[in-house]
């Protein structure tokens, strides 16, 4: 077997073995490898992190031996990446050692004596193949998980041993395109036009100073930097705007541009994985417009989540601090012709055919608050302070009571989600109205004064100011049918069946949602449903089951 070199750990120097290289530092600089993972109890990744922290910072030996294992540098994921290009110290399992008997075998240069000796190289040089096979795998598949870092995949391809082999395992990446869509000018345009959106921010926060003056502040995903802005205008101390993605850039610029790059420290990193300047472990407030189509696509409330065990400060607030998922009977006739009818007759052919998967994916569009023929039902209520990312996945029950005024075929269910902020960050009081903007509502004007003219504070919009003991003064908005549409617009899912419901027509079930296992950035919902007629005391029948796709 031919004997890849391999360099020491302290110097620049080249032996011509792995077990050579081990031995000279254990000879020169007193340090074992070996004994040292085992004494720190130190898991493969742990051991990689170990041999790259070396090959990348250039420790002392006396350095490395006084580690106890609890340090940074066993977490960081800076150092998954190989130091040192097609490290062979990276390739050996931990528990490889010159005195094994398989070692031994593999070490030997003699010409095997007999079969028995023959077969014996055969079985360890198989075995040890196989073995850094499956390392390789599952060190790829963990760095592609923790790091997602494209360049990084191609580089561990170049170290697969076998091109050929049956081991290698598809590498997942949901996050790459996310970010990536999110460094575009048109994203961040149409979401800072979205007035309900923007000024509702605004609002909040112009309208708390008391909560904002000398805080610490972290806005998750800051994109252009707009809330670390406000948030900055309304007299915070210290604000940490985090974006994985390359509108980081253009926001350090935009914060330079206005002048308050004294206060505002853009982070470039995914917040799983970024640190605070020194002299900061904890922030008072996390502000994070984190909302997506159906309110959880593209799962950013889960980066939210950490930032929030990571950084939030015990009684810190969450902005916003809840949101609830409401659900309703919706006619959709016009958006049903528009989306599916229409195909059933195209200058005299029938094109149906084009109109089947509509049925599968979740529809995003304006729908008329007139065409909502029930009361909405709150499928999921979130409250930011205690909700953990497991509790993202839900199954909800329902039931929806049709409010139309004749006998009308009902074809589709839509959903929609309101957001609130509260000063304190509590939960909203059960009997909270939503704020819902109307057309001509002057929102934006209401908080953000232009000319320089110093913000007189006003009424807020939704809830009194503090009225008394535990009643949060509440900043809200709806993505609703009845609001001035949001770039949010509705969620639509259509029915394969129409309902034909009359007033009081009584239709229940079941509301299913979770991330896809295709993409954990996408959807899959699974609604179950069955009709019963007016008055009547218990629904009976079966369940019709639809499934959808939200993407």
């Amino acid at each position: 077997m031919t004997k890849r070199s391999c360099r020491s750990l302290f110097e620049d120097k080249t032996l011509e073995s792995v077990q050579e290289a081990l031995a000279y530092d254990q000879s020169t600089h007193g340090f074992n490898l070996k004994e040292v993972t085992s004494r720190l109890e130190l898991d493969l990744y742990q051991r990689i992190r170990l041999i790259n922290w070396i090959r990348k910072e250039h420790p002392l030996p006396q350095e490395v031996l006084a580690l106890t294992g609890s340090e940074e540098l066993f977490k960081s994921d800076e150092y998954l990446k190989p130091a040192l290009e097609d490290d062979p110290l990276l390739q050996i399992a931990p528990d490889d050692s010159s005195d094994s008997e398989d070692e031994g075998v593999l070490e030997t240069s003699e010409t095997p004596k007999d079969f028995a000796s023959a077969s014996r190289r055969i079985t360890a040089l198989q075995q040890k193949l196989e073995q850094a096979k499956q390392d390789l795998v599952y060190y790829r598949q963990f760095v592609s998980e923790r790091l997602n870092l494209a360049g990084l995949a191609d580089e561990l391809k170049n170290l697969d041993p076998s091109p050929s082999t049956h081991a290698a395992v598809p590498l997942r990446d949901d996050d790459s395109h996310y970010f990536q869509s999110y460094a575009e000018n048109d994203i961040h345009s149409v979401m800072i036009q979205d007035k309900v959106r923007t000024a509702t921010y605004a609002k909040f926060i112009m309208s708390n100073p008391e909560v904002f003056r000398d805080a610490i502040v972290m806005d998750v995903g800051c994109g252009t930097g707009i809330l670390s802005l406000f948030a900055a205008r309304a007299g915070a101390k210290r604000v940490f705007a985090i974006d994985a993605s390359d509108i980081a850039e253009k926001a350090a610029q935009i914060v330079k541009d206005n002048e308050l790059d004294n206060v505002i420290t853009v982070i470039r990193g995914k917040v799983e994985d970024i640190k605070l300047p020194e002299g900061y472990d904890h922030v008072d407030i996390i502000v994070s417009e984190w909302m997506g189509y159906a309110l959880l696509y593209e799962s950013m409330l889960d980066s939210v989540l950490v930032a929030r065990d990571r950084f939030l400060r015990p009684e810190g607030v969450m902005a916003p601090s809840q949101s609830q998922m409401k659900f309703a009977l919706c006619e959709a006739g016009e958006l049903f012709k528009e989306r599916i009818g229409f195909w059933s007759d195209v200058y005299g052919f029938d094109l149906s055919a084009m109109s089947k998967g509509v049925y599968n994916e979740a529809v995003v569009d304006v729908v008329g608050s007139e065409t909502v023929l029930s009361e909405p039902v709150v499928v999921k209520d979130l409250f930011l302070g205690k909700i953990t990312p497991k509790q993202l996945d839900f199954t909800s029950s329902f039931t929806l009571v049709s409010t139309a005024e004749r006998r009308t075929k009902i074809h589709a269910f839509v959903l929609y989600f309101d957001i609130f902020f509260t000063h304190t960050g509590e939960p909203i009081p059960e009997d909270t109205d939503v704020y819902v903007v109307r057309e001509g509502d002057p929102v934006l004007a209401e908080v953000w004064p232009l000319g320089g003219r110093p913000h007189q504070a006003r009424r807020m919009s939704t809830g009194d100011p503090l009225k008394g003991k535990g009643r949060p003064k509440i900043t809200s908005f709806s993505t609703g049918p009845a609001s001035v549409p949001t770039h949010w617009k509705q969620t639509v899912f259509f029915l394969r069946e129409p309902i034909t419901a009359a007033e009081g027509t009584i239709v229940e079930g079941v509301f299913k949602c979770r991330k896809s296992n295709d993409n954990s950035r996408e959807l899959d919902v699974e609604i179950h449903y069955r009709v019963g007629e007016p008055g009547e005391q218990a629904v009976q029948g079966e369940y019709t089951v639809q499934l959808y796709k939200v993407r």
